[in-house]
């Protein structure tokens, strides 16, 4: 039987160029725990979470302290029930928050390792669904000093001219006004025919203000209205929901299929947004997109394409996946080598084993704030 023989991990912290806001906080660095899995076979995994704008050594620590003694000795191959006793070790510690994220981390690790030790590309080991490439949508269009309505329109336009034809942007920052603003503008510069997408990050208090703000977004036809509240509130999410015709999605980060399984059966959102790296790794992210497909609801992935490319191939009711075209948001690609490649609006399935991309170990060298260990 193959065994496990070594876990290893370390936390790197990877400034952005340009300090850049949300709703209702700015972000100046983004922390990520980076995992390794390795068997007597040789074949070695990799995984990571990210950590938060502080504090990712919070996650590091999860890894070595509680979870890597889990894994030391056992079968790299059962992975549901390494997840199951990571899950249970864990119970008080945190069935959320950086202690999910670490067992996630851990569980994209054994199944990169898995597929790796297979030869076949993640996509492929899960079972496979898309042929070639998925869908896309580029992410962008967040608050920067000085940026103007007419600068968003343009940078969403630019996106539409690669070839995306779905885009996203942030809103919730400002007054009804200031926003209504820059949907118009956005919606001026990238025409009647593009998906436009709303992003608001937790950023309202009530219903009655998320109304306020969806009766003057509704006239330029949103897809959907992304994270409206904090992710606890479901009785909101639901509330809003049931009074506007924009499709509520949320949960990217939520944890655990219980919590989605509460999102479904309050009918709080129309399309549900996992992120593997945070609700559990892949092992969980699968049960929770077949939780969703039996409700009727797609699953749209949050953020880093370069994983949830390989969960969207292989998952009938994922429609999109998130795209960030460069590192100035979302900056995880500073660490991997190669990058995914994009066809227009799709991104192309990798044809190398596992999840496709590796550290660059001078980068995590240079950014590490907790060395491996």
């Amino acid at each position: 039987m193959t065994k496990i023989t070594t876990v290893r991990s370390c936390t790197v912290r990877v400034p952005l160029d340009n300090p850049t806001s949300f709703s209702s906080r700015q972000v100046l660095a983004r922390e990520f725990a980076l995992v390794e899995v390795e068997a007597d076979d040789g074949v070695k995994g990799i995984g990571f979470t990210y950590g938060g704008s502080t504090a990712g050594s919070i996650v590091t620590e999860a890894v070595r302290e509680l979870l890597a003694p889990v894994l030391i000795g056992e079968d790299p191959f059962r992975v549901e029930g390494l997840w199951n006793e990571m899950y249970r070790e864990a119970l008080l510690q945190g069935r959320a928050g950086a202690v999910m994220r670490a067992i996630s981390a851990l569980d994209i690790a054994l199944w990169d390792r898995n597929a790796r030790a297979a030869g076949l590309p993640l996509y492929k080991l899960l079972g496979g669904f898309a042929v070639e490439s998925v869908r896309g949508y580029a992410s962008g269009g967040y608050y920067l000093d000085g940026k103007t309505p007419e600068m968003l329109g343009r940078e969403l336009k630019g996106y539409v001219d690669l070839g995306f034809d779905a885009v996203k942007m942030k809103v919730g920052r400002l007054d009804r006004a200031g926003e209504e603003e820059r949907i118009a503008a956005a919606r001026a510069a990238i025409g009647d025919d593009v998906i436009l997408m709303l992003d608001c990050n937790n950023g309202w208090r009530d219903v009655e203000t998320a109304l306020r703000y969806m009766t003057a977004f509704e006239p330029y036809d949103p897809y959907w209205i992304e994270e409206p509240f904090l992710p606890d509130d479901i009785a909101s999410h639901a509330k809003l929901a049931e009074r506007t015709p924009v499709p509520v999605a949320t949960g990217e980060i939520e944890a655990g299929r219980w919590r989605f399984k509460e999102l479904l059966e309050a009918a709080a959102a129309a399309i549900l947004q996992p992120d593997a790296i945070a609700c559990g790794g892949i092992t969980e992210w699968r049960r929770i997109a077949a939780l969703a497909a039996a409700h009727g609801v797609s699953v749209c992935p949050h953020a880093y394409h370069e994983l949830h490319l390989h969960l969207a191939a292989s998952t009938p009711n994922a429609s999109f996946v998130e795209v960030f075209t460069d590192d100035q948001i979302v900056n995880f690609r500073n660490l991997i080598t190669p990058q995914a490649e994009l066809d227009g609006g799709r991104v192309l399935l990798p044809a190398a084993p596992g999840l496709g991309f590796d550290y660059v170990t001078d980068a995590v060298d240079e950014f590490a704030i907790q060395p491996w260990a």
